[in-house]
């Protein structure tokens, strides 16, 4: 599924190298009070939402498609939004649910995450898809974002028939997850040394 994503590079020599050290990110997960259990509960939430995604990005999208200033960033010099790009990114955030729940995140993630942020940011946003849209999205809707991406999918998480227990389980490891993300992406955002 993954290789016939236009621009998903994961694990390529085309994705930005991560400028963040193996002991900064364990300080990192530390900081978010990762553990070995959320590694677990996170690839069990891989399974249960792995035929889910459609569900999930149909509620996202519309989310985002019922809020004018997010949608903005779709939108091209017209200010329409920009319907191939729009299915392009979907894919690849399909892509990224998978990605999060089900990679080890390693070198190769470490790398990834910092070229979902220079896609975000003013460095390659749009050239992936080769679009004329807004040059950058702004950090403040990248860290707003959080709290939308992590309410919905505990819904998701529960349509299993698994325990509240381990729902809320599931649950957490997404968020720590997201929290952790999130700080990854804002890398290009921050004046030097100040990461």
């Amino acid at each position: 599924m993954s290789e016939a994503i236009p621009g998903y590079t994961y694990g390529t020599a085309q994705v930005a190298q991560s400028p963040v050290s193996q002991e900064e990110w364990e300080l990192l997960k530390q900081t978010v009070l990762w553990t070995a259990e959320d590694e677990h509960y996170l690839r069990m939430a891989g399974e249960v939402l792995g035929d889910q995604v459609d569900a999930i990005l149909d509620l996202w999208y519309g989310f985002v498609a019922s809020h004018a200033h997010l949608v903005y960033y779709f939108t091209g010099p017209d200010g329409q939004p920009i319907a191939d790009y729009l299915s392009r990114v979907r894919q690849r955030f399909g892509q990224w649910i998978l990605d999060t729940c089900r990679r080890p995140y390693d070198q190769d993630w470490l790398n990834y995450q910092m070229e979902i942020a220079l896609r975000h940011y003013r460095t390659k946003k749009n050239q992936t898809d080769g679009v004329q849209s807004v040059p950058m999205i702004p950090l403040r809707y990248m860290i707003a974002f959080i709290y939308p991406i992590t309410a919905t999918i505990r819904e998701f998480l529960a349509r299993k028939g698994h325990s509240a227990a381990e729902v809320d389980r599931m649950h957490q490891a997404w968020f720590k997850s997201i929290v952790l993300q999130v700080t990854l992406w804002s890398y290009p955002y921050a004046r030097e040394g100040d990461f």
